[in-house]
C-alpha cells in the first residue's frame, strides 16, 4: 500500500474523531446518513461494475488491439464513445493509455478516449442523476464530452 491512501485514511479518521468530541450526536446521524446514500448508490455501482467486467472478459486482447489502432477520423469517433461510455479514475485510465499506445493507437484517437473515460460516463449516469439531479448531470457530461472532443483534436493538431 503506497502512503497516499493511508495518508488519506487517517485524515478521515482524525476528521471524523474531532467532529464526533465535537458534537457525538450530529456525526453520528452524519455518518447513518451516508450509510443510507452508500446502500443507495451500491446496486447501480455494481452493475456498472458487472457490465464492464463482462465486457472486457467477452472481447478478445486482439480486439482490442485492432480497435485501438483505427486511425482517422472514425477511430477519432469511435474511441471517444466507447470511452464515454464507461468511466475509470485516472490511477487506472493513464497505464492502461500506456499499454494501448504501446499497442499501437494513435495518440489522437487515444487521448479523445482517456479524456473521455474520465470525464464522461454514460452507463454511470443514472447515479449521478440520483445523486445530483437531471439538469447537473446532462450540462456536466455534454460539456465534459465537448472538451474531451476539442482536447482529442487538439493533440491531433499539435502532433
Amino acid at each position: 500500500m503506497s502512503l497516499f491512501p493511508l495518508v488519506l485514511l487517517v485524515a478521515a479518521v482524525a476528521g471524523v474523531t474531532l467532529s464526533a468530541l465535537r458534537d457525538g450526536a450530529r456525526t453520528r446521524a452524519a455518518l447513518r446518513a451516508s450509510v443510507r446514500s452508500g446502500r443507495g448508490l451500491l446496486p447501480g455501482l455494481l452493475a456498472v461494475l458487472a457490465g464492464v467486467g463482462l465486457t472486457m472478459a467477452a472481447i478478445p486482447p486482439a480486439g482490442v488491439a485492432a480497435l485501438f489502432q483505427s486511425r482517422g477520423t472514425a477511430g477519432f469517433f469511435l474511441l471517444a464513445t466507447l470511452g464515454a461510455l464507461m468511466t475509470i479514475p485516472g490511477p487506472v485510465a493513464y497505464p492502461l493509455a500506456g499499454s494501448l499506445h504501446r499497442m499501437g493507437a494513435s495518440l489522437p484517437a487515444l487521448a479523445s478516449f482517456l479524456t473521455t473515460l474520465t470525464m464522461v460516463g454514460a452507463l454511470t449516469a443514472p447515479m449521478e442523476i440520483a445523486a445530483f439531479g437531471r439538469r447537473f448531470t446532462l450540462l456536466r457530461q455534454s460539456l465534459s464530452l465537448i472538451l474531451a472532443l476539442l482536447v482529442g483534436a487538439l493533440m491531433g493538431g499539435l502532433l
